[in-house]
């Protein structure tokens, strides 16, 4: 009797594939007073999946520039590029390299290395593969969704406005929620 195993793979065409911008999204949330979320999302960004042929060989790397925050107030979005939270002025971008990607069911597991704010810190993603399609323009695509929730104080932001009894003005808790269409790179226009 013959026994086989097979190496996990993603099930996408081995080689580097990119984020269609226009169809993709980095966004933040976080708990202002205790109360309500307040959503914000980051309009420059870059991204790099290079598909191996196994998960073992396949990594990402991802740039998001911290001053295309926008959270819909002019106001807030400058103070969050201010030295109180991502100190825009000397760190300017957010980095992400993974050091591995794992199956966890039908999904995916994806940890890596954030840096903001000038702090490395390891990162878990919980990632799912949405689909696989072709797109108007005749090349495939794959869409993921991605959500990881951290400490915003690991990173150095430790911005904090008592509002007595156990409130802050700013949650510590910070979920990313990432949607992502990529497609492969040679064949972005």
């Amino acid at each position: 009797m013959t026994t086989s195993t097979t190496t996990p793979t993603l099930p996408l065409t081995t080689g580097v594939w990119e984020p269609d911008l226009a169809h993709s999204s980095v966004e933040f949330v976080v708990r202002h007073l205790g109360l309500s979320k307040v959503r914000g999302r980051f309009g420059v960004y870059s991204a790099s999946l290079t598909v191996g042929d196994d998960l073992a060989d396949t990594s990402l790397s991802a740039t998001v520039d911290l001053s295309s925050v926008d959270t819909g107030n002019a106001d807030r979005d400058g103070h969050l590029q201010s030295a109180d939270f991502f100190n825009v002025e000397t760190h300017p971008k957010m980095t992400f390299v993974s050091t591995g990607i794992a199956e966890r069911g039908d999904d995916y597991v994806l940890s890596g290395d954030l840096t903001v704010n000038g702090t490395q810190r390891p990162v878990t993603f919980d990632v799912e593969l949405t689909g696989l399609a072709t797109g108007p323009d005749g090349n495939p695509r794959a869409g993921f969704s991605a959500t990881a929730e951290l400490s915003r104080k690991d990173f150095g932001i430790k911005f904090d406005a008592p509002l007595g009894a156990d409130a802050v003005l700013v949650a510590d808790k910070i979920r990313v929620e990432l949607e992502i269409q990529l497609v492969q790179a040679e064949l972005i226009n």
